[in-house]
């Protein structure tokens, strides 16, 4: 299992390696939390907010949330490569969202959306 420091350490590698284009007016930057985050609608331990891309008052910026790889990390006995590639896949997925948001576009916020409503039906809800 890799640290909250260790894994921070390979995040900031990782975002090292977006154009800094991609960083344009998120004035929060990229924040890596401790915390775990689960789905407030899924039971206990069924599903995890990995990270989020927000704007709101306080500007934009982009949420990881550590507890909820580390989670996923234990149940599925993640290497370190995997550890990688999902810190990798969730920035640049929130990423997405936050270029999107400066477009005016919502098309990946609709994609979730719809893995959501697919995620549901799969699970009796």
């Amino acid at each position: 299992m890799l640290s909250f420091e260790a894994a921070g350490d390979i995040l900031d590698r990782l975002a090292e390696r977006f154009p800094p284009e991609f960083y344009r007016d998120l004035n929060g930057g990229i924040c890596f939390l401790p915390e775990r985050v689960e789905d407030p609608q899924a039971p206990a331990g069924e599903l995890y907010i990995l990270g989020e891309y927000r704007y709101d008052a306080m500007g934009r910026y982009i949420n990881l949330y550590y507890g909820s790889f580390a989670a996923l990390a234990k149940d599925e006995r993640w290497s370190d490569e995997k550890w990688e590639t999902e810190l990798y896949e969730t920035l640049a997925h929130e990423f997405t969202h936050h270029i999107e948001s400066l477009a005016g576009e919502r098309g990946l916020e609709r994609k979730d959306e719809e893995f959501m409503e697919d995620f549901w039906e799969r699970h009796g809800r």
